[in-house]
């Protein structure tokens, strides 16, 4: 699910994100909790989630600030509008791109069909 305006990483922490929200406004998580998440593949490292995080609150899927919840680092998240509407503008995306790829078949198909009328007329 790579959305238009992100790369693949920012999308899997968008995912992340969206998923420990649970339909919440603001939510705390912990940076063990996000990566734990997140895919193997991805392989990220706190530095890197905070890159991300950072670049993803830039952007105005959410507003993120670090805190400290009894010694452990925490992010205190707050979800705005771009966040909240980030699955359904994925699955329009996704619908759009069906949408393109059925077109492109059936126009083939019916150029397919028409040679073929053409090469029999014209024999």
């Amino acid at each position: 699910m790579i959305n238009d305006k992100l790369n693949r990483k920012e999308c899997e922490v968008m995912n992340a994100v969206y998923e420990l929200s649970g339909g919440k406004d603001r939510f705390l998580v912990s940076p063990s909790e996000l990566s734990a998440v997140l895919p193997a593949r991805g392989k990220y490292d706190e530095p890197a989630l905070e890159r991300l995080l950072s670049s993803l609150a830039l952007d105005g899927y959410f507003d993120f600030v670090e805190s400290d919840r009894k010694g452990e680092k925490t992010y205190v998240i707050h979800m705005r509008e771009a966040g909240l509407n980030f699955r359904r503008s994925d699955y329009q995306r996704k619908r759009s791109v069906c949408f393109r790829w059925a077109v492109a078949a059936i126009g083939a198909v019916i150029t397919f069909l028409v040679g073929i009328l053409l090469k029999v007329i014209f024999r």
